[in-house]
């Protein structure tokens, strides 16, 4: 079983600095929601006030179909999982996967069976008498994630739990908590300022930028397209271009800027004679002059990156510009220090009014 979760109109104030400012959004029983941001844009905020730690200023959490005014995280039907993790070193790990049983008047025999039952779920059995120390990295984050499962929460808070692990641990482990969210059904909510995780595990994700709630979508809506120009330019590498919009016509706006009109998807705000930017993904742009939009640039510099080589070239006006070519095509990028053209389709870019 799972809750779903509701934060209507929240806002948190400390002292005379505000945090959070009337951010609503609802998170679906069994979703695996991610809240991503910057530092200091005030997701941990939002997660403490959801686990209870903190008392919203304005507004109001719901979980389930009850308002949590006035109830402390041990009232709520809640778990958190820190960023250190907080295992107890001098126990053994089916003792720290059980310690909230044990706080709970819940016997030894059955604290055990219920250890062991989920270290089978985390693929650690047989680990059970082993201490923390003797554990990898990736494996205490699963024995955390089991002594957070171990009380039943119907939602687990999770605050940034990868940022600590290498790359290689970090891409395995993200699989690994998708999957166990899969298995066991309850409603994940995840903090983090890493884009590559938000849009590799979630259902959907609330991007925030100083406290504000910038747009809640699918990791696919967020990527092809972004409400703001801050989601634009957070989410994933884009190549920005200003300009004034001089005509919108069936969603498709014009923009004048100093490379000549461009043709984009008219975004929020995209109205004639107000000042825009046209946000353009490097693999949106193809070597060579296209009949829509064509952006000519001098080649800077070739960064072979594995799967694709990423085109730094500049612009005659000063702006620069990154083109993704995949490694196939390679014979089709031009050489550092040419003239060179890129063009671009008008559904694969999007105009928004500068903030």
């Amino acid at each position: 079983m799972s809750h779903s979760v509701e934060l209507t109109d929240i806002g948190m104030r400390f002292g005379s600095t505000q945090a959070v400012s009337d951010v609503s959004f609802k998170v679906g029983a069994g979703e695996f929601f991610s809240i991503l941001g910057p530092s200091g844009c005030g997701k941990t905020t939002i997660l403490r006030m959801i686990a209870g730690f903190l008392e919203p200023t304005e507004g109001r959490v719901q979980i389930g179909d009850q308002d949590m005014r006035g109830l402390g995280p041990n009232q709520r039907p809640t778990a958190m999982i820190f960023q250190s993790l907080a295992l107890f070193p001098l126990m053994p790990v089916w003792e720290n996967i059980a310690f909230g049983l044990e706080a709970r008047g819940v016997g030894k025999a059955e604290r055990r069976k219920k250890a062991d039952e989920l270290l089978r779920l985390i693929a650690l059995e047989g680990y059970g008498d082993r201490m923390p120390g003797e554990l990898s990295g990736g494996q205490r984050q699963r024995v955390a994630i089991a002594r957070a499962l171990a009380v039943e929460p119907k939602v687990l808070l999770l605050d940034e739990p990868l940022s600590a692990l290498d790359l290689k641990l970090r891409q395995h482990m993200r699989a690994e908590l998708r999957s166990l969210q899969k298995r066991t059904g309850v409603t994940f909510i995840y903090i983090t300022h890493d884009q590559s995780e938000a849009l590799a595990m979630s259902d959907r994700v609330a991007v925030m930028s100083a406290g504000i709630l910038q747009q809640v979508a699918t990791p696919r809506e967020l990527y092809d397209n972004p409400a703001t120009p801050f989601v634009a330019r957070f989410v994933g590498e884009t190549n920005a271009i200003s300009g004034r919009v001089s005509a919108v016509d069936g969603g498709t706006a014009i923009l004048d800027t100093g490379l000549g009109q461009l043709r984009g998807r008219a975004g929020q705000g995209a109205e004639v004679g107000r000042q825009a930017t046209m946000y353009i993904r490097p693999e949106a742009l193809i070597p060579g002059a296209g009949q829509a939009n064509s952006l000519p640039a001098t080649v800077e510099r070739v960064d072979f990156e594995g799967a694709f080589a990423l085109v730094h070239g500049n612009f005659d006006d000063g702006g620069t510009l990154a083109a993704s070519v995949p490694s196939t095509r390679l014979t089709e990028a031009p050489e550092p220090g040419a003239k060179a053209h890129f063009s671009f389709t008008p559904e694969h870019a999007v105009v928004l009014a500068d903030d």
